[in-house]
């Protein structure tokens, strides 16, 4: 393997971060702006030159990035993505003989378990678990989007959050007025709140933006804040177990969500103890940047994944890839 370059890229709501192995030497670079979409869908074009961006900076200096395998794993795969398209794009700012399109949940739990069975719930701005025995069972939970699904994750939460703000300004029953006077410190009126969340080009990442600060109040005593914790904890737990049946009781989480610690960890633990007692719980060994370039190294082979959705591979001539 030595001498080999391999190259993981991460996308989600929180950015994009690349983990490259360049001959033995680590690299690691990130963006924080959210996902470009196009007309509900991932714009493949702009998110591939970020992409190529992020590569150059971890290239040697005045040489283009050549990569044995680059692996990509990203929210929205495959539904709000043409995987072909997207691949296409990167080959034209990437020089490498093969490029795994994948759904972030198969990175994050590639991340979280280092590669072993047992099941995985991925938390960021959305939400995906996936369970697999990397072998013949592959299931996937939630991963709805935030208008329908994703329970339990930022966008969700900071939903809730603005509900109850919305609720304290119209005089409602189960309000925080802790939370109208921080929404208001975020958007300024009501008016500004509603003109940025349903006219912004990534609601979803505006959602989530507001959960760190749901999280604040729910430490500072905010008991309405603290139950919309402690709900998504309980519906990230009841995602997971669903998924879980025929494999070892094994589960971890990933995804910037779980930075709130305690505050998502302690409801998310309990509420799998209640329904699989004896689970193991176990913190994750690495992210989802970590598994996409554990991907990378691997590649899929014939593995069960490749056939479930999850990830596609596209094997390219050098200098040859079409070009978008």
């Amino acid at each position: 393997m030595n001498g080999e370059t391999h190259v993981g890229v991460d996308v989600g709501g929180g950015g994009i971060r690349i983990r490259a192995d360049v001959g033995g030497r680590p690299f690691d670079e990130r963006d924080r702006a959210p996902v470009p979409r196009a007309r509900g869908r991932i714009d493949e074009i702009r998110l591939a030159t970020r992409i190529g961006e992020l590569l150059a900076a971890v290239s040697p200096p005045g040489e283009p990035m050549r990569a044995t395998r680059l692996a990509v794993g990203l929210t929205g795969m495959p539904e709000l993505l043409d995987a072909a398209a997207f691949a296409s794009a990167l080959a034209a700012r990437c020089d490498t003989t093969s490029i795994i399109v994948a759904n972030d949940g198969l990175t994050t739990h590639l991340g979280a378990l280092g590669g072993e069975a047992g099941t995985v719930i991925a938390a960021g701005t959305g939400v995906v678990a996936s369970a697999t025995d990397l072998a013949s069972i592959w299931r996937r939970g939630d991963g709805w989007g935030h208008l329908i699904g994703d329970e339990g994750g930022g966008a969700w939460i900071g939903a809730a959050g603005l509900r109850a703000a919305l609720r304290a300004a119209d005089g409602r029953e189960g309000s925080s007025p802790t939370l109208l006077a921080e929404a208001r410190r975020r958007f300024g009126s009501t008016d500004d709140l509603i003109a940025r969340v349903y006219g912004g080009e990534a609601p979803a990442h505006e959602l989530a933006g507001f959960a760190p600060v749901v999280a604040e109040a729910a430490r500072s005593g905010d008991q309405v804040a603290a139950g919309i914790w402690d709900r998504a904890g309980t519906l990230l737990a009841e995602t997971a177990f669903a998924v879980s049946s025929g494999l070892p009781p094994r589960y971890s989480w990933g995804g910037k969500l779980f930075d709130a610690g305690e505050l998502l960890l302690d409801p998310f633990r309990k509420e799998l103890h209640r329904r699989a007692p004896g689970a193991r719980v176990d913190p994750p060994v690495g992210q989802s940047a970590d598994g996409a370039l554990l991907l990378a190294r691997r590649g899929l082979g014939e593995a069960a994944i490749a056939l479930a959705g999850f990830a596609e591979e596209f094997r390219l001539k050098p200098h040859l890839a079409p070009r978008p």
